[in-house]
């Protein structure tokens, strides 16, 4: 099987929202129950501006923004990322993605490298190696 896109290949751009309620759901649903992470006066005591998102989240929020565009049959291989500017409520985070490489077999794979940005600067890098299996073919 051949992968659908080419090296160079640039995914369009994924604009999320980072509510209050993202940051405080995501530390939740995976367990991080890390004040900075849900108590704004806490966190500002330990010299933030208010409470940021987890890697967890941002992590999750990859897994999607891939998903969401190579379809639901799409399995995440391998993440690697690196966090940067934190998210804080009220800001917008913009992940971007560029093919840099491809993989012809079965299943047919490609690296992503993939970014996010919010108002204050570099959220996110990364690179997610992405594996499309042809149908029938349950996490392979």
């Amino acid at each position: 099987m051949t992968f659908p896109h080419r090296v160079g290949d640039e995914l369009p751009p994924l604009e999320i929202p980072v509510t209050r309620t993202l940051i405080v759901a995501g530390a939740i649903a995976s367990r991080d129950y890390q004040d900075v992470h849900h108590d704004a006066e806490l966190a500002r005591e330990k010299g933030s501006p208010d409470i940021f998102m987890n890697i967890l989240t941002t992590n999750g929020l990859i897994g999607r923004y891939l998903t969401d565009h190579f379809g639901p049959t799409a399995v995440l291989r391998k993440v690697a990322i690196r966090l940067g500017a934190p998210n804080h409520p009220g800001d917008v985070l913009r992940l971007t993605g560029r093919i840099t490489d491809v993989r012809a077999g079965e299943p047919a794979e490609a690296v992503v490298h993939v970014t996010g940005d919010n108002g204050i600067g570099r959220h996110v890098t990364g690179t997610v190696t992405v594996a499309l299996p042809q149908k029938g073919e349950q996490g392979a």
